[in-house]
C-alpha cells in the first residue's frame, strides 16, 4: 500500500487527526507504529459502535502495524467521566473482572491476533504508591483539567465533580507512557484524555503520541449514539438474522454513516446507491448484508438476506427462527415472567424495555400479539417469540 492509499485508509472513519505530519514521517522512516486503544470493560458485549474505532485498530494491523489493546480493568473502577453529567457508578473488581473475560473472546472477531498486544493497566497503575500519584498529578494543573467540556459544565450547574474522576485523564494518559505509543485511536469524546498522553509522553521525555478521533455511532434509533444501556445496539455477536433485521431498522438518514464506519465498502460506490431516484431499501440491505458477512461469513450474509426478505417481504411465516431454551431460573410453579425472558433472552436492554415492547403489541407468539406479563412455560415451549419487528426465537 503506498503512500496515499495509506492515509487515504488513515483518514477514512475519521473526524480529527492531531500529529498527521509526525504519522506519515515515522511510516516514511519504515516505523513499525504502535497503536494503542484503551478500552474500559465496562458492558460484556463489543458492539457496532464499539467496533469502529476496534476497526481503525485493524486498518494499521493491514499496514503491518501493531495494535496495543489496554484493557483498562483498573481505570473502570473509576468510571470515565467523558461526556457524563453526573458521577459515574463505579464497578467492582468482580464486576470488571466479568466484563473482561466476556470482551476478551470477542475482540478477535475484528483484529489480527498475531498482530495484537494485550495490556491490562492494573499492571502498572495497580502498583503506583501514594508518592506516585502524587508526583504524577504535579505534572498536570487544575486549569487545564478544568479546560474539559464536561467537568466546566458540571462546575457550573453546581453538579459534583469528584476527585478521582479528575485522576482518570491522568490514570488514561500514564497508558500511553507505559506502552511507549506512537498513536491513539478515540472516539471524539476521548479527545481530552487521548491529548493529557501527548502531553504527559513530552514530559517523560518520548516522542508525543499522535491522536485520531472516530465519530460516535448512531445506535439504532438514528438518535443517541450506540448504546447498551439505552438497547440501541447490535453486538458483534449477534446471530446473522437479527444483525441484518436490526440494521434493516435503522433511519435512512445514517446509511451512508453506517457504511463508512461499520463496513469497507469504498464510499463512492455508496453515495451511488444513495442518488436520488434508488430506494434506499436497496442500500440498507446491501448494508445488512455487508455487516453479517463481516461478523459471521459470506454464506450467513446470503442466508440472512434471504429469511428477511422471505419474512417481510413476501411475508413468509416464521418456521426456522433460532432455537433457544427457557431458561430454568426463571420459571416459578410453572409460569414465567415474559418481560424477564425477553430481556433474558437478550432481545430486550431490560425487564422495563421488554414491558413497553409488550405494552406497545410488539411481542407476538406463533404470530398473536401477547398482552399478558405472565405466562405458563407449557404455553410458551415450542412456539415462535418475536419482538419487535426483526427478532426472533424458537422457545423450547
Amino acid at each position: 500500500m503506498n503512500l496515499d492509499a495509506q492515509l487515504a485508509t488513515i483518514r477514512r472513519g475519521t473526524t480529527e487527526v492531531i500529529g498527521e505530519e509526525e504519522i506519515l514521517n515515522r511510516i516514511k522512516k519504515g516505523k513499525t507504529l504502535r497503536v494503542k486503544l484503551g478500552v474500559d470493560p465496562t458492558a460484556k458485549d463489543v458492539t457496532l459502535g464499539w467496533a469502529v474505532v476496534l476497526r481503525k485498530l485493524r486498518d494499521f494491523q493491514k499496514m503491518g502495524h501493531i495494535a496495543c489493546l489496554i484493557i483498562g480493568d483498573f481505570t473502570a473502577q473509576i468510571g470515565d467521566p467523558s461526556g457524563k453529567s453526573k458521577t459515574r457508578k463505579q464497578l467492582t473488581r468482580e464486576e470488571v473482572q466479568a466484563n473482561v473475560d466476556a470482551v476478551s473472546s470477542q475482540i478477535y472477531k475484528i483484529l489480527d491476533p498475531e498482530k495484537t498486544e494485550i495490556y491490562y493497566n492494573k499492571d502498572w497503575l495497580g502498583k503506583m504508591t501514594f508518592e506516585d500519584v502524587i508526583r504524577l498529578c504535579s505534572r498536570y494543573t487544575v486549569a487545564r483539567i478544568m479546560e474539559r467540556d464536561d467537568f466546566t459544565k458540571r462546575f457550573n450547574n453546581n453538579q459534583p465533580i469528584a476527585m478521582h474522576e479528575i485522576l482518570y485523564p491522568l490514570c488514561q494518559g500514564m497508558d500511553s507512557v507505559e506502552i511507549k505509543c506512537d498513536i491513539e485511536i478515540g472516539g471524539n469524546d476521548q479527545k481530552f484524555n487521548n491529548l493529557v498522553g501527548r502531553t504527559l509522553m513530552e514530559q517523560y521525555g518520548q516522542d508525543p503520541q499522535a491522536v485520531i478521533l472516530c465519530p460516535l455511532l448512531v445506535g439504532t434509533d438514528g438518535k443517541e449514539k450506540m448504546s447498551q444501556s439505552l438497547g440501541n445496539y447490535i453486538s458483534i455477536m449477534d446471530a446473522p438474522n437479527d444483525m441484518f433485521g436490526k440494521t434493516m431498522s435503522i433511519p435512512d438518514d445514517i446509511i451512508a454513516n453506517w457504511f463508512e464506519l461499520c463496513t469497507d465498502v469504498p464510499l463512492e460506490e455508496v453515495r451511488g446507491m444513495l442518488v436520488e431516484g434508488k430506494n434506499p431499501r436497496d442500500a440498507k440491505i446491501r448494508l445488512a448484508k455487508e455487516i453479517v458477512t463481516l461478523y459471521h461469513s459470506v454464506e450467513a450474509g446470503e442466508e440472512a438476506e434471504r429469511f428477511f426478505i422471505e419474512t417481510f417481504s413476501q411475508r413468509k411465516v416464521v418456521t426456522d427462527a433460532e432455537e433457544v431454551s427457557i431458561p430454568d431460573d426463571l420459571v416459578q410453579d410453572g409460569m414465567i415472567s415474559l418481560p424477564a425472558l425477553i430481556a433474558g433472552l437478550g432481545l430486550a436492554a431490560s425487564n422495563g424495555k421488554a414491558k413497553d415492547l409488550i405494552s406497545s403489541g410488539a411481542v407476538a407468539l406463533d404470530g398473536e400479539k401477547v398482552t399478558e406479563l405472565r405466562m405458563s412455560k407449557a404455553d410458551l415451549e415450542g412456539k415462535i417469540l418475536k419482538v419487535g419487528k426483526h427478532q426472533f426465537r424458537k422457545l423450547a
